[in-house]
């Protein structure tokens, strides 16, 4: 599945050159925390392993088994060499006939972990195991393909995407199928309120949740299963979305995986400001899922809107295009191709600003331009939200007609009462009624819609890129005391969101270890795999289109 922009030509002229520059020294500021993330393991990166490897499941108080076995093996000996080879030579002497088994034991305190034993064996029976788990990713992306080919998928972009989220997961079925029949291509199961920190992944189906749904294996599989039915009565299929971020991102990709989802939110910073997740546990964690999303064919939709929730739409425009071209780098690292980048932008201006709907197209132009092949997602007005139902409907509109006219690929539904914990229903058929309008009154505007060369909008885009570029060489130059890689040291500045999160402070640091020469883990080894491989086979899907034109004049640019 290829989702490609539906502008058939960009609508500004960039200078190739500077955007070379930029996408260059993005690389240059990546590169350190790539290389951070192949050194450092994490409990969460563990735990997904032996979750790949068939491991599920919880006691009796709730705590999942894969918590139980390394968190005993930590304590034994460290995660220096991983939690497979330890764990596995448990099974491999005899101590414990399978996971489920030594996880219990464990629990109960009546085994011990230590770097001895017959690591040969050991190996091959992890291999074997995580690659049981390998073997169900890419079946289901086959079914989701298969599925697609049987079904249909949605007629037109950009996709429609709407949140539901009420915290019981039954209830939340029937609301998500009633979306999908009011014109919804994805649904958005939120998760509830506090999750991210929560440094393990609830069991079970779920029905209390606050502001949003437990993402749990047993909801996603419900959700989906329900999804299904309504693709094959809509005759089309209806993707299905959650939020791969916190403290478990590696687990919620793995299981997201394994039950089809086909979107997942997955931000490089953005545990790291809004939930004060320690910076080093963030990155190790985001590569692992990140690769797990690229082998799975899932979709990843990243979050610089929340820097403009934080920060001045207008001023930090160009922090945002930077998260951007970063986030792009650590997505294509890791394996995902351009149609899984769902790169973030948002609608966010304070609408009394002069000119703010020539500046949203602007930004939202640039973007555009700069990942012409990215199925951006357009993220509604919120900071700026009213309670005036007129004004407030009437900036979603300016919204969706922003992404109509930009080609984004997913469109976010705004709605009144979004702010609230979960949103109206009477509001989110209005939402679906605006949207529809405005795709039906203004299709195809791309073709008529040709911002002049030297006019406003296309002069306010090349600032903002001058401006991005500006702020990755500060990047770049930056260092600190502790030698962190400069993109940690100006996190830890502040520069993004306006918060400023230390590479030594924040929550799951403790979950966090230096790989030592011991070190095995066939869910990495595998994806590593399958990335290079992937590489070598399709050169083209690594190979990104020209989304520049030359500029007419040298210096405009």
């Amino acid at each position: 599945m290829h989702l490609v922009s539906s502008a058939a030509a960009p609508l500004i002229e960039l200078d190739p050159a500077i955007v070379a520059r930029a996408r260059a020294l993005a690389r240059t500021v990546g590169e350190p925390v790539v290389d951070l993330a192949r050194r450092h393991t994490t409990v969460a990166v563990e735990r997904a392993t032996l979750r790949l490897a068939g491991l599920a499941g919880a006691d009796h108080e709730g705590v999942p088994w894969v918590n139980h076995l390394v968190d005993a093996v930590r304590a034994d000996v460290g995660l220096g060499a991983g939690v497979c080879r330890p764990a596995f030579a448990r099974i491999a002497d005899g101590t414990a006939p399978d996971l489920l088994a030594l996880a219990q034991m464990a629990a109960s305190g009546s085994v011990r972990f230590d770097p001895t034993g017959p690591v040969e064996h050991a190996d091959e029976l992890a291999h074997e195991h995580v690659s049981r788990g390998m073997d169900r990713l890419d079946a289901r992306r086959r079914e989701r393909e298969e599925f697609i080919a049987q079904v249909g998928d949605a007629p037109r972009r950009p996709w429609v995407y709407l949140i539901v989220a009420t915290g019981d997961i039954r209830e939340d079925i029937p609301q998500a199928r009633a979306a999908a029949r009011a014109g919804a291509d994805i649904i958005a199961v939120i998760r509830s309120t506090g999750q991210s920190l929560l440094d393990f992944v609830p069991e079970g189906e779920t029905h209390e949740g606050y502001a949003g749904t437990y993402a749990t294996q047993e909801n996603f599989r419900l959700m989906r299963a329900a999804l299904d039915e309504t693709s094959r009565e809509l005759g089309r299929y209806v993707r299905l979305t959650n939020y791969a971020s916190g403290l478990c991102m590696p687990e919620i990709a793995a299981l997201a995986g394994m039950e089809r989802l086909d979107m997942m939110l997955n931000d490089s910073m953005y545990g790291i400001l809004f939930r004060d997740i320690n910076p080093i546990r963030t990155f190790v964690d985001q590569r692992f899922s990140r690769q797990v999303h690229a082998r799975a064919g899932i979709i990843i939709n990243t979050g610089e809107d929340n820097y403009l929730t934080t920060a001045d739409a207008v001023e930090a425009a160009h922090t945002v295009t930077v998260s951007q071209l970063l986030n792009e780098y650590f997505a294509r690292e890791a394996g995902l191709a351009d149609w899984q980048l769902g790169l973030g932008h948002a609608f966010e201006i304070d609408p009394s600003v002069p000119r703010s709907f020539r500046l949203e197209l602007a930004h939202a132009l640039l973007a555009r331009t700069l990942f012409p092949d990215a199925p951006l997602k357009l993220m509604p007005p919120t900071k700026h939200m009213t309670g005036d139902v007129f004004r407030g409907n009437l900036l979603d509109g300016f919204f969706n007609l922003a992404g109509l006219m930009t080609g984004q690929g997913i469109l976010l539904v705004g709605m009144m009462t979004e702010a609230v914990v979960t949103p109206f229903l009477s509001d989110r058929d209005i939402a679906l009624q605006n949207v529809r309008y405005v795709l039906d009154a203004a299709d195809g505007l791309t073709e008529d819609f040709r911002p002049p060369r030297d006019g406003f909008v296309q002069t306010r885009a090349r600032e903002v890129l001058a401006e991005a570029v500006a702020l990755l060489e500060d990047i770049a130059g930056d260092v600190d005391q502790a030698g962190d890689p400069p993109l940690l040291a100006a996190i830890a500045d502040g520069t993004f969101g306006l918060m400023k999160r230390p590479a030594d402070k924040g929550k799951g640091l403790d979950g966090v270890a230096v790989k030592d020469e011991a070190y095995s883990n066939p869910a990495i080894d595998a994806l590593e795999e399958w990335t290079a491989r992937r590489a070598t086979a399709c050169p083209a899907t690594t190979r990104r289109r020209s989304s520049v034109r030359t500029a007419t004049r040298p210096g405009t640019a």
